[in-house]
């Protein structure tokens, strides 16, 4: 299919692309890892004409600025990545938008910058690396917390999506992975760890004060949707602590929407497309921890679809999210 739009698409600056080296298996493969979350032109853009990738969403490598304990580094930094993509959009804008990186240890900096993207740069929304640490470099904040109200106030006004995405979680705070390193990344411990916090948003209440909010996940859900029936069904006996006005099922539904990143399998899909619909599913690819040509050649190729609905999960459906004016 040709004119699909990826909006799990990432780049990093100089500051934050150690960041990404746990990825690379050696190093002639850390080379090229470099060289294409590095770059915004050339070889981007040829994978993506290969693949059909008319259109994508730029944003900062995880952890990012979520893994940057002191708040003032934090906000320079973000305000340095979102300029870089910023001038990516611009030299290419009819190939690329962007994601606002934010420094969310200070929400009302978190706000503004957001604002700033959005206003004045023509950002699509914002894509936040799971927690943020602050001050101490184990720490862990979650987005649920009462100081961030104001911050979801303006996404709210924004009308824009914001995009969690996973990260690895702090060892001192993973002892149930000790000795097995392998589970806490992207094999188990990312869905994981997002997941959890997604289901914290839904049930802080959080939805019933802006009920306009729409959040994006990416990996076909991080699982949530292959257990919402059950999360459903044992929270009518165990809602202790529970502050949504409305079943949690009904909150995922409504506000998330969730892309193919990295998660290119036809069950998991049709579970996915299932529970929540074809409204609520975007194609993505999650480069270049993942191969355009991976995630291309499956959404092409899948039969669970119809052709109508290959267009509208792999393009229309992202057109309007995005508030996107292409032909």
């Amino acid at each position: 299919m040709r004119g699909k739009i990826a909006f799990e698409e990432h780049v990093a600056i100089e500051e934050t692309l150690e960041q990404t080296h746990v990825f690379a298996r050696d190093s002639a493969s850390l080379d090229r890892f470099n060289r294409q979350i590095l770059g915004v032109g050339g070889e981007r853009l040829e994978i993506m004409d290969e693949t059909g990738i008319e259109f994508a969403i730029l944003s900062l490598n995880a952890p990012g600025i979520q893994g940057i304990p002191d708040t003032r580094q934090a906000i320079y930094l973000a305000k340095k990545a979102n300029d870089r993509m910023a001038e990516a959009a611009a030299s290419h804008p009819d190939r690329f938008g962007a994601f606002a990186a934010l420094p969310m240890q200070d929400p009302d900096a978190a706000a503004d910058e957001l604002r700033r993207c959005v206003e004045q740069l023509g950002f699509k929304g914002a894509m936040v690396n799971g927690f943020t640490q602050k001050e101490r470099p184990d720490s862990a904040i979650y987005y649920d917390l009462p100081e961030y109200r104001s911050f979801w106030a303006q996404v709210a006004a924004l009308d824009v999506p914001f995009y969690l995405h996973p990260r690895m979680q702090i060892p001192a705070q993973a002892k149930n992975y000790e000795g097995h390193p392998w589970l806490m990344s992207a094999p188990w411990g990312f869905a994981v760890e997002t997941s959890i916090h997604a289901l914290r948003l839904c049930g802080c209440g959080l939805f019933d004060e802006y009920p306009t909010l729409k959040i994006c996940l990416g990996h076909l859900g991080e699982n949530i949707p292959f257990g919402l029936w059950r999360l459903d069904a044992r929270m009518r006996f165990s809602p202790r602590g529970y502050r949504g006005k409305r079943p949690l099922g009904d909150y995922f539904r409504k506000h998330f929407h969730i892309t193919t990143s990295g998660n290119f399998n036809d069950p998991a899909f049709k579970c996915t497309l299932e529970v929540l619909g074809r409204d609520k599913l975007y194609f993505s690819a999650d480069y270049p921890f993942e191969k355009m040509q991976d995630a291309a050649d499956w959404y092409d190729s899948t039969t669970t679809i119809s052709e109508q609905d290959r267009l509208q999960i792999g393009r229309s459906n992202a057109v309007k999210l995005l508030k996107l004016d292409l032909k």
